[in-house]
């Protein structure tokens, strides 16, 4: 058929597209459509709602609103679900489970008809796994966020999920709160519904993902809780109606320019180290892949300027009462691709333009009195990271980040959990945590496991900061000296796999290096003997995950899914 939109579109088979049709009304009219409903153009909505998922509480009402937006520009919204994943609530970890939801939502988009998609997403690994899978779908595609929660209070002091959570659970190990006192900081960590209000994962992909272009001005940073966020679902929806008949596909908005544009803002922002394994999965489904190196030379150009924790104080309520991420865009106005598209119909430079005047703030920092002197993270490289490691600079100790030390190895995460807490652990503050075997094959899933616990005998003693070592990933909620994503990872016989306890690292991150301080035979007689220790699983998901999924450096993301040039 040759005009195929709404019901017409991605017909199901059977060798009749007429009867195809006739059967799709027929069906559909059970939901209670009349035939001009039927008639017009059909936006899909994803609805990634859970009970599991807390960030996603508000998806009901987002919908509602959207499916206002979409009536009001005269089509007809339709709501289907996905995957919906939930950081604390997805084992072995979410990112194990990213490409499934990808696949999920790639295919839902292909499989029924919709002429646009409008894609809700909020808590980490489900923003990049909805982009992933709408720009290897292609259909004209906009992008909607849950938003961040709001911040809680423990006796006077302001709280907020994760790096807080993060900051008391260590406060409990060390010994200087009690059980009671842990508790009622639990209480109050996640208040309301939305995602963590620190620049976490979810956080940063909300700001990336506007700075990519694929969202409306404006969406990244209103809290989950706020009228306005219903009122930017609306207008998600009627835009979604237009970029239907305008024809507007993700490949034209997210392009080779807008992705560096994202990746300034990923520097600028203090973002999460997970977002560059993000961004690298969604360039290379779009097939312009990152270029490390050229990311850390932009990092070199590119000051942290926006004051959240784990980087800096405030919380994402004070950079939306800052003026969101455009406040932040003017800063960088200079080093941007202005001429990037995005799904408002307008180019980023206009919408600097458009937005308005700036007031006065102390969120985002002046470019001339950043919070950071370089972009967020720098990537190292040396005989221990042959393809790369990231460490997150701007949420370092000063003191570390020129650090020789002898290693202390633990071979896997149950390693690590058995001998942590450990009184008689032979380890010194000086000393190099090194965790192995926690990368994509080898958890699997690269879990949020290098934020390595400081040692329970140091911590009893203060120490506060060590240089930690892996092939995991750690929370953009995080901090510390820990380096990350260390690639080719132990379980496929990298460089990280031979280390053991007594060994001299070296770490440098002004030279960008990371080096294993061993000779060159004793390195290449241990890679001799080294043998590969991870069983091949026999079936499923897990099976398709082991055998397809790429490192760190290209985003973890499945070998087949990538564009082929």
């Amino acid at each position: 058929m040759a005009d195929e939109h709404g019901m017409k579109r991605n017909l199901t088979q059977y060798g009749d597209q007429g009867f195809s049709v006739f059967l799709r009304k027929a069906f559909i009219k059970a939901m209670g459509y009349t035939d001009d409903a039927l008639e017009r153009p059909i936006i899909g909505i994803t609805n990634t709602f859970s009970g599991y998922n807390a960030c996603h509480k508000t998806v009901p009402d987002l919908i509602e609103a959207v499916k206002r937006g979409i009536l009001l520009a005269g089509a007809l919204p339709v709501e289907f679900p996905t995957i919906s994943l939930h950081e604390s609530f997805s084992h072995p970890t979410s990112m194990f489970l990213r490409n499934l939801m990808a696949m999920d939502a790639e295919e839902m988009i292909r499989a029924q008809p919709m002429d646009a998609v409008v894609l809700i997403g909020g808590c980490d690994k489900t923003v990049p796994a909805l982009l992933m899978g709408a720009a290897s779908a292609n259909v004209p595609a906009i992008m909607l966020v849950t938003g961040p929660m709001l911040t809680g209070s423990f006796q006077n002091e302001r709280l907020g999920a994760c790096t807080d959570c993060r900051r008391y659970w260590a406060k409990y190990r060390s010994g200087e709160i009690d059980s009671e006192a842990v508790e009622q900081v639990n209480a109050q960590l996640v208040p309301t519904a939305g995602t963590c209000s620190v620049m976490g994962t979810a956080s940063t992909m909300a700001l990336v993902t506007e700075a990519l272009g694929m969202m409306l001005p404006g969406g990244a940073a209103i809290p989950a809780v706020h009228a306005e966020r219903l009122r930017q679902a609306e207008l998600t929806g009627t835009r979604a109606v237009a970029l239907a008949q305008e024809k507007i596909t993700p490949d034209q908005i997210m392009t080779k320019a807008s992705i560096s544009n994202a990746l300034r803002v990923l520097h600028a922002t203090g973002g999460s180290t997970n977002g560059i394994v993000h961004l690298a999965a969604l360039a290379g489904r779009l097939g312009h892949p990152i270029d490390l190196p050229r990311f850390d030379r932009m990092g070199q150009e590119t000051p942290v300027l926006v004051d959240l924790k784990p980087s800096g104080q405030h919380y994402m309520q004070d950079l939306e009462n800052a003026g969101g991420l455009v406040t932040l865009l003017r800063e960088l106005k200079s080093l941007l691709n202005l001429e990037c598209m995005t799904v408002s119909g307008k180019t980023l430079g206009e919408i600097i333009e458009a937005a308005p005047p700036s007031w006065q703030q102390d969120v985002v920092r002046p470019f001339s009195n950043p919070i950071y002197p370089q972009g967020s993270m720098a990537v190292l490289q040396g005989n221990l990271a042959p393809n790369g490691a990231i460490i997150k600079q701007s949420a370092a100790s000063d003191e570390l980040m020129v650090h020789t030390g002898r290693a202390v190895v633990f071979t896997s995460l149950e390693d690590l959990a058995s001998r942590i807490d450990d009184l008689s652990l032979d380890v010194e503050p000086d000393d190099i945590l090194v965790l192995q075997n926690a990368g994509p094959i080898g958890a699997p899933g690269m879990p949020e496991a290098g934020y390595l616990p400081i040692p329970k005998k140091l911590a009893l003693k203060g120490v506060k900061d060590m240089v930690r070592i892996s092939d995991a990933r750690m929370s953009g909620t995080a901090f510390g000296t820990i380096v990350l994503h260390i690639s080719p990872e132990a379980a496929v016989g990298g460089p990280l796999a031979i280390v053991r306890t007594g060994d001299r690292i070296s770490l440098d991150v002004p030279k960008r290096r990371l080096q294993l301080l061993l000779s060159e035979k004793e390195i290449a007689d241990r890679n001799a003997a080294w043998r590969a220790n991870v069983p091949r699983p026999a079936r499923g998901y897990h099976k398709l995950y082991f055998d397809s999924v790429q490192q760190a450096d290209k985003g973890c993301d499945f070998d087949f899914l990538v564009k082929e040039k």
